[in-house]
């Protein structure tokens, strides 16, 4: 908004008997006026092409809990384009990643200003990155980022229903499913020595045509090929959280997906 008035040397102002302001101009609108009118036109139309776009929630209620892990665990790997944000005590650092994921590998590859910055990969157990991470930076980005977006591999676990949620339950883990879209909300890890990782997620995202994700911003309408299996829109799979907050001791890494792909194993 302007807080100052617009005034030109050209045009004065006076009061009129009825108390309200009238121009000493040949013209119905003065040049001030057309001004503040075409600003505000211009701020408006700038605050509406910026403002967010919220995807609709997935709405899976009813469909077996059962059936829908299935067709998450015939996933075989997912890429993704993240902005990660990592956090410790009061130092914030951020950058874009890409991410390639699967139950036994993973590859989180960093960019700062779009310049390399540093990569970490996990191979069966064996990690490996640069620059070397310290013991609690490797378990909140490999442990924390493959249990955040493979949470469907929980094994040997109990199921709990509480009111609108499921909760999967093993040894060692412990996730919170939401009944209505059928994605987790929220899941925490104990790791041998009894430290606790714990994820949060949040901000369903639907992916796009080609397997793609958009956040979504781009509906689906037919049947999209990701990996080596056909797979129907209204799936569950479809679906994903766009938003994770991972936390381990005093560190804190937060996730905004980008893109996401997922590829299926073959029939």
């Amino acid at each position: 908004m302007l807080r100052k008035r617009l005034n030109t040397s050209g045009y004065k102002e006076q009061k009129s008997e009825a108390g309200t302001r009238t121009k000493n101009s040949k013209q119905g609108f003065s040049l001030p006026s057309v001004l503040c009118l075409l600003l505000s036109a211009v701020l408006l139309l700038a605050s509406a092409s910026c403002a967010p776009r919220y995807a609709e929630k997935p709405a899976h209620k009813g469909i077996p809990l059962d059936r829908v892990l299935s067709e998450f665990r015939s996933i075989s790997s997912i890429e993704a384009v993240l902005y990660v944000e990592y956090e410790k005590n009061d130092s914030v650092m951020g950058g874009d990643a890409f991410l390639t994921l699967s139950e036994d590998k993973l590859n989180l590859r960093l960019y700062y200003l779009g310049f390399p910055a540093g990569e970490v990969s996990e191979d069966n157990g064996v990690i490996k990155s640069k620059p070397k991470l310290n013991r609690n930076k490797s378990i909140i980005l490999v442990d924390g980022l493959k249990n955040s977006f493979l949470w469907w591999t929980i094994k040997d676990y109990a199921v709990q229903e509480k009111d609108n949620l499921y909760i999967l339950k093993n040894y060692n883990r412990k996730i919170l499913i939401s009944k209505e879209t059928l994605l987790p909300v929220q899941q925490t890890i104990e790791l041998d020595n009894g430290d606790e990782l714990s994820i949060n997620y949040d901000s369903p995202a639907k992916q796009g045509a080609g397997g793609t994700a958009r956040n979504g911003e781009q509906e689906m309408e037919k049947p999209v090929s990701a990996g080596n299996r056909e797979f129907a829109p209204e799936s569950p799979t479809m679906w994903y959280q766009s938003k994770l907050s991972i936390k381990f001791k005093n560190h804190v890494v937060r996730v905004r997906v980008k893109s996401y792909s997922v590829f299926k194993n073959k029939s």
